[in-house]
């Protein structure tokens, strides 16, 4: 989850599958064209059926948090700036911007003729609807922490708007794009998570709970020819093993593959082994005792073996962390950190001993059921620690539980989960920011840390804003804010069909050139 339940330069690239699929009445709809590439798609079904863990927290983009949601519902609204595959920007509903010499006004020319899914034309009363609600203006609640920096917001004219800041912030346009600040329309006020509406490739149809979340091609989309898909069906499924058994019966034609059941599906599937540039970590709540003390925290890490779970869980599959980046950030990530917290059960004895506790202590780890392999690290961190006198009870909570109590409750002890890859470094390490309530659900606070994340946006200089995230992944790694297990890969199976894949540095089911080909 990026929680946020998501890589800016030499990025190791999110490959997205999208697959077809049949309808639900078992008919198939089937077009006849020509692809760019050449490849025809002639008699080949242009709908799919996706299956993702859970279902969405919200389908309101200014609402939903969890990077389940932002899978599915990206399809549906976009942002002034939109994401490239290199975790770069390009233009999206703007289709040109300039920055002032001083770094404080943003100038935005916006797309013509763009629609809504209902019919609606996009105008600037939309754009500016959309950041007030974002930044809680004319007596709504704040959505958004991005925009704090705002100074002022205006459309000069119909086809021109204008962003002020405060200060100057290297990382803002990154707060731009749909993830963040999707473009929604006025109209639809009060009712953007019932029935959302946006201006992206696909319209919703309708969202089952439990079950599914139903997509068709939005006909007046302004990328003209795009998408080829009419229909995508996200469908619900929490059991790794149950959604190899619909994948092999055809019911679903998408979905990740269990590491230890890989041999199973090859062959008659693509496979495509794709990085998350996530963060899978177990943390704590650093306001609750005995896990405010770092000594505790230090004990933990040199308990808990990242080569146990990287091998038992993920069959090899991932990359061992020592921060909260992956390497797929590239020069971002502070290198060598992994092997700070050597496995040394000594050690760790000591530590728990000089922070009072040297018969250990009881506690709980919270996890959430909607992806199997939490408990399988809950359980492999539980033997773990029993090496070193601490005795840990597994509690397996629902996804939407977790959510609440854990994440904006705040209500636990220890827990398990992967923060999920993001556009950009700033973004990536954010969430420890003291400040920023929403999304450091540790409670984390270190002054140090804090003052390199400000000083950092000012920065214009990148070499020197890489020294500013290696130093905060530093502090990050010495105050054992969380045992750092691993970037993981998730092996996907997919049609031999299907062409128009596109991979992102953060989760992200791309459709929007996806089509089935012979």
């Amino acid at each position: 989850m990026n929680l946020k339940n998501s890589g800016v330069i030499l990025l190791m690239f999110m490959m997205v599958f999208i697959i077809s699929a049949c309808s639900c009445d078992g008919e198939k709809v089937s077009t006849s064209s020509n692809s760019p590439n050449g490849q025809t798609t002639a008699d080949v079904p242009q709908e799919i059926v996706v299956r993702v863990n859970d279902d969405p927290d919200f389908l309101d983009p200014h609402k939903a948090t969890a990077s389940i949601s932002y899978q599915m519902i990206m399809n549906l609204f976009e942002g002034l700036m939109a994401p490239e595959t290199n975790g770069s920007l390009k233009e999206g509903l703007a289709e040109s911007y300039e920055v002032s010499e001083d770094g404080l006004t943003y100038t935005f020319k916006i797309r013509q003729g763009v629609k809504f899914h209902n019919g609606d034309d996009l105008t600037m009363d939309d754009i500016q609807y959309s950041f007030d609600r974002l930044m809680g203006k004319n007596g709504g609640e704040k959505m958004s922490n991005n925009f704090d920096n705002v100074a002022s917001t205006e459309a000069p004219d119909a086809s021109t708007f204008v962003i002020k800041l405060k200060e100057p912030n290297s990382n803002f346009l990154y707060s731009l794009t749909a993830r963040q600040s999707a473009i929604i329309p006025k109209s639809n006020d009060g009712k953007h998570n019932e029935n959302p509406i946006g201006t992206g490739p696909f319209a919703f149809v309708k969202y089952a709970p439990g079950t599914n979340l139903e997509l068709k091609k939005n006909d007046n989309y302004w990328q003209e020819g795009l998408p080829y898909l009419n229909k995508v069906t996200f469908t619900f499924q929490s059991d790794d093993q149950a959604a190899i058994m619909s994948l092999m019966a055809n019911e679903v034609d998408l979905t990740s593959v269990p590491w230890h059941r890989v041999s199973e599906v090859e062959g008659g599937y693509n496979l495509t082994h794709q990085n998350n540039n996530s963060s899978l970590i177990i943390t704590f709540n650093e306001t609750k005792a005995p896990f405010d003390n770092v000594k505790v925290r230090q004990a933990i890490n040199y308990a808990i073996s990242k080569s146990d779970i990287i091998d038992s869980v993920f069959a090899g599959y991932a990359v061992p962390l020592g921060s909260n980046m992956s390497p797929a950030m590239g020069d971002f990530q502070k290198k060598g950190l992994e092997s700070m917290y050597k496995r040394d059960i000594e050690k760790a004895k000591a530590l728990l001993a000089e922070a009072g506790y040297p018969d250990g202590f009881k506690t709980k780890i919270t996890v959430s059921s909607h992806n199997d392999m939490y408990s399988n690290i809950a359980q492999i961190a539980v033997a773990n620690l029993q090496e070193i006198g601490i005795d840990v009870e597994i509690e397996v909570v629902e996804w939407g539980i977790w959510l609440d109590r854990v994440y904006f409750g705040r209500d636990y002890e220890m827990t398990t989960i992967d923060l999920t890859g993001r556009a950009s470094a700033y973004e990536v390490l954010n969430d420890y920011i003291s400040t920023n309530d929403s999304e450091n659900f540790f409670l984390f606070k270190n002054d140090e840390y804090d003052k390199i994340m400000t000083d950092v946006l000012k920065e214009t200089d990148q070499a020197k804003q890489i020294e500013y995230y290696h130093r905060a992944q530093e502090i990050l790694a010495e105050q054992a804010t969380a045992v750092y297990i691993a970037d993981y890969q998730i092996v996907w199976g997919a049609d031999k069909q299907v062409t128009g894949l596109k991979s992102y540095p953060f989760w992200f089911h791309d459709m929007s050139e996806v089509q089935f080909s012979n």
